[in-house]
Parts: structure tokens; sequence; C-alpha cells
């Protein structure tokens, strides 16, 4: 089964937590002083919000993979689309161990496909040079200007 995932980046998180366990009737799964997560099963969604991102809104959106062969099926039907994808292969990234890759739609939102191995103790940083600021798994909508392809740019 895959999840669906949303990433706010948020002003205010303790405003934000109170809101959204009062809205989910869920206590979050995880809370760190920049961030936290609700892995909720009705309906099934991992929604995290964090301070590390810039203009308060939607960061990004995805599909966590149940499994590494999810995560195949997903890159799949990626490429039957056509879509340009970046393989971030291996990541620490907010709070968690992961496989992933990211395709962009066509207004530009930045979408994630990731599978989580293992959680880890500190807001982790992509094995990709990250550059300053972006929320955790910040968006990769950003494009090479010469080539046009996507350029993971604050990917955690």
């Amino acid at each position: 089964m895959k999840r669906f995932h949303v990433h706010l980046n948020v002003q205010d998180l303790e405003a934000s937590i109170a809101f959204y366990s009062k809205l989910f009737d869920a206590t979050p799964a995880r809370v760190e002083a920049d961030y936290a997560k609700w892995m909720l099963s009705d309906p099934p969604v991992n929604f995290a919000v964090s301070t590390r991102g810039g203009a308060p809104g939607v960061d990004h959106m995805g599909l966590q993979a149940e499994t590494a062969e999810e995560l195949v099926e997903l890159k799949k039907r990626a490429h039957a689309a056509d879509l340009e994808l970046l393989d971030e292969g291996p990541a620490n990234c907010c709070y968690a161990q992961s496989d992933k890759h990211w395709i962009t739609d066509p207004q530009g939102v930045a979408w994630e496909h990731f599978h989580t191995l293992a959680t880890i103790p500190t807001y982790g940083e992509s094995r990709q040079k990250p550059e300053a600021g972006g929320a955790c798994c910040a968006s990769v909508p950003a494009r090479d200007r010469k080539t046009d392809m996507p350029v993971a740019k604050a990917c955690c």
C-alpha cells in the first residue's frame, strides 16, 4: 500500500501542531523542534509540517512506498509518462533514511516518491550537497538553464 505524502512549510509550529492534531483527531507520530509528522491511517497519509522551508504553504507532495518494489513501480510509471526524473537514491532527509526520486508536475510542483528505510535522530542532509535554506526534502523544480533538466537544490 502506498501512502499519500504532503509537506507544508509553517511559520508557527506549535499552533500548527495544535490545529492539525485537532483536525486529524490524532497526535503526531514524531515531533522535533522544527518538524512534526502524522502517519494517518484514515485517510492513509504521511502529513508533515516544518519551519525549515521558505514561504508558508505546500512545499511538496509525494507518494510513500511501503516496499522497495512499490518504489520501482512508481519509477516505471514516471518513465512511462515521459516525466523527467531526478533519482536521489539513498538520502537522509526529514529525520528519516529513504530511497527516493523526484518528478515535477506541469505547474512546477515537486513530487517525491520514496521508500523509508529507517528513522534517524537528526534532521538529515542529502548525499547531494544541499544549498543554504529550504525545507526538508525541498522542492526540486529548479531547472538548469542550458539543459532545462531538473536540478536538486535543497533536498534536505
